[in-house]
């Protein structure tokens, strides 16, 4: 068998699982890379599926023009791998003899020998005509669309075509490893090319990907991988040295742990309602040698009574469950996955949030809202009705560094600077 069939299959299963049964990409290849010994293999598997659900339409068309009859459910799995070679020819561009050879292999994995003529001809034949462009923004729900055309009108195809394409790769020096430029030196003697963001005083962009293990010093909480957007939370939220901070919905923890590397003196409070995400912001945070440094709670924040013991905190830092529009370059299957009836009870949940959090901010001091949404229901609407209806609050104003105006916050839409969208509100207690 040809060593390259394993990861095709692999992506096939991680597709036909995504694509047909409704799960999540992330947890999905979360399960599949460990199987997989070759870290060439695991980022093969990566871009394959990525490239497929950005644009699984399209491939969906070139099956309809291809096949005289649609392929019955049963064969879904065969269905994803066909979209597995398709990717690899294009947008991949790898080389198409060692691609089909490869994938017609991973029939074989798949147990369906019986189908590797089919697989062979149709790839032969995207191979030979090309796969046709067809609409690479069918898979975008029509409701999103509408939605984006009320909320971003002449916005809509630059965000569309900014969500198709694969995100740089931001890091965040750890600044009690050492400065910026002093890992930027490294980076470059391993031959790494990075660029610096001057609005962002611990990020370094990378065009291409690679193997995150392989960055110098990462295993010992040198660097991180955090969106340039994202990283911007900390400095809007920007707390007195030392002061007491929540971060109300810690997980995955990239957030609580830049905070804590700008000012390990802080006493951070980090709450998430699902241990097992915790563990992952223990883990990282021991990962940075910052273990021990927060306060880790396994807790909704939406309810104080379970958790607060009635000190004030001089910030809070409420990055709120969201429709996660504007990260679909670093999850495409949100497309797949969010529906228009999930809106209401994310804001429903938004706003509750909003008020359980603010009843715990010390008078003078500052709550950061944000949300990695681009969907004003969920931004500049829910911080209007929130101002409205609380009269101690107040919108501070930030500068351009954190995108647009939008409402009392500001608003990046995705790929503005490399970044992805995000939305930022800094309210401050009277």
């Amino acid at each position: 068998m040809s060593r390259g069939a394993a990861p095709r299959a692999a992506a096939a299963r991680v597709l036909d699982a995504v694509l047909h049964r409704g799960r999540s990409l992330k947890a999905e290849l979360a399960a599949a890379l460990p199987q997989l010994a070759d870290p060439r293999d695991r980022a093969l598997v990566e871009a394959i599926c990525f490239a497929v659900l950005r644009q699984p339409a399209r491939f969906d068309a070139a099956l309809a023009a291809w096949m005289p009859r649609p392929l019955p459910k049963r064969d879904s799995e065969l269905r994803a791998l066909l979209f597995v070679g398709f990717a690899q020819l294009d947008p991949l561009g790898l080389p198409p003899h060692a691609a089909v050879a490869a994938t017609v292999e991973a029939v074989r994995v798949l147990g369906r020998k019986h189908q590797l003529g089919l697989v062979n001809a149709l790839l032969r034949r995207a191979q030979r005509e090309g796969v046709p462009a067809g609409d690479a923004y069918a898979h975008w729900p029509r409701w999103l669309r509408e939605q984006l055309s009320r909320d971003w009108p002449g916005e809509v195809e630059s965000i569309l075509a900014a969500s198709a394409l694969a995100a740089p790769l931001w890091l965040r020096v750890n600044r009690q490893h050492g400065t910026r430029d002093a890992y930027l030196a490294r980076l470059q003697a391993a031959g790494i090319d990075a660029t610096i963001e001057p609005d962002l005083p611990d990020a370094l962009r990378l065009e291409h990907a690679l193997a995150i293990a392989t960055l110098p010093g990462f295993a010992d909480g040198a660097v991180s991988v955090q969106d340039g957007a994202t990283q911007h939370v900390a400095t809007a939220l920007a707390p007195a040295p030392g002061a007491r901070v929540l971060d109300a919905c810690a997980a995955p923890g990239g957030k609580a742990a830049h905070l804590l590397e700008r000012d390990p003196a802080l006493r951070l409070t980090a709450l998430d309602i699902d241990p097992r995400r915790l563990e992952t912001v223990r883990a990282g945070l021991g990962r940075l040698q910052l273990g021990g440094r927060a306060d880790l709670r396994a807790a909704d924040a939406a309810d104080p009574a379970a958790w607060w013991d009635g000190e004030r905190f001089d910030a809070v830092l409420l990055d709120a469950p969201c429709s996660a529009t504007g990260i679909v370059r670093r999850q495409p299957d949100v497309l797949l996955h969010r529906r228009e009836s999930d809106l209401p009870a994310l804001v429903a949940t938004q706003a509750r949030l909003l008020d359980a959090v603010w009843r715990t901010l010390a008078a003078r001091g500052v709550l950061l809202y944000a949300t990695c949404s681009i969907l004003k229901a969920e931004n500049e609407a829910q911080v209007a009705a929130f101002l409205a209806r609380t009269p101690d609050a107040v919108a501070e104003p930030l500068d351009d560094r954190f995108g647009r105006t939008s409402g009392a916050g500001r608003q990046r839409l995705p790929g503005e600077r490399g970044m992805d969208g995000f939305f930022y509100a800094r309210l401050r207690k009277r």
